[in-house]
């Protein structure tokens, strides 16, 4: 697990998990969360038994949604199965002994807590999430739960960075309509034509503008580190048939 100095409370548990200290085999080796993955069920429940625990919950207390790329955000009041999974990229809670999360695999996993409110939420930030409000949308179902945006505290996880995020023209393109000042987020490849995107700087300027002011970035790479990370990316690259997720929590204690 790896724990980010920011959310440090009290009444808060909280984990980036790792791809260690799991039952998985292969490709999924070891601590694969994934329930869309082609890894064995049993596997993955058991996985996802152990992170729960790590975070003080019981393991039908910690909740994912189906991830779609979206802003959306669901307010999490009890805890739900696999099959009536939530279609979304974000979830928020102010129930205690429940912990939210969102699967990962190179994307942006970003955790919130208002400590003092009782708020806790987790959000899916890839490059679409991210682009259409995810952010923004959590923070404001955080504050209709009664957390202000003075006292949420983010933490950008592991994800992929620019070294090793090769985009082409057309997403560049996107980003600059969308905001003439996104260009600063690129720079060129090493191939004519392309960029490398700095997707935690991105996710970071969304959460400054949203006024956050308490925002801690891991600075953690998962395609650069293989040993400790999935990543879609790399997996991909390399030719291989899938790849293993991980998780990323959050859990208001009582």
């Amino acid at each position: 697990m790896i724990h980010a100095s920011s959310l440090a409370s009290p009444n808060i548990r909280h984990a980036f998990f790792t791809r260690a200290g799991g039952v998985s085999s292969g490709i999924y080796d070891s601590l694969n969360g994934g329930i869309g993955s082609k890894d064995t069920p049993e596997n993955v429940k058991e996985n996802r038994a152990r992170m729960a625990i790590a975070l003080g919950v019981a393991p039908t207390r910690l909740v994912s949604c189906y991830q779609i790329h979206s802003p959306d955000v669901i307010v999490a009041t009890e805890p739900w199965t696999r099959e009536n999974s939530p279609r979304a990229d974000a979830i928020v809670t102010r129930v205690a002994d429940l912990a939210v999360g969102v699967g990962t695999a190179d994307c942006g996993p970003v955790l919130f807590a208002d400590a003092e409110a009782g708020i806790v939420g987790a959000a899916h930030a890839g490059w679409k999430g991210a682009l259409t409000g995810v952010l923004e949308a959590t923070i404001a179902a955080m504050e209709k739960l009664g957390a202000t945006r003075a006292g949420i505290r983010a933490a950008i996880g592991p994800l992929i960075r620019q070294p090793n995020y090769e985009v082409g023209p057309e997403f560049v393109q996107r980003f600059v309509t969308e905001d003439d000042t996104n260009g600063r987020f690129f720079v060129n490849a090493a191939r004519i034509g392309y960029a490398m995107f700095d997707l935690p700087d991105y996710i970071r300027s969304r959460l400054e503008r949203a006024e956050i002011a308490s925002i801690e970035d891991l600075g953690l790479c998962t395609y650069a580190d293989p040993a400790r990370f999935f990543s879609y990316r790399r997996t991909t690259h390399r030719g291989e048939p899938d790849y293993g997720r991980h998780v990323n929590a959050i859990a208001l204690m009582k």
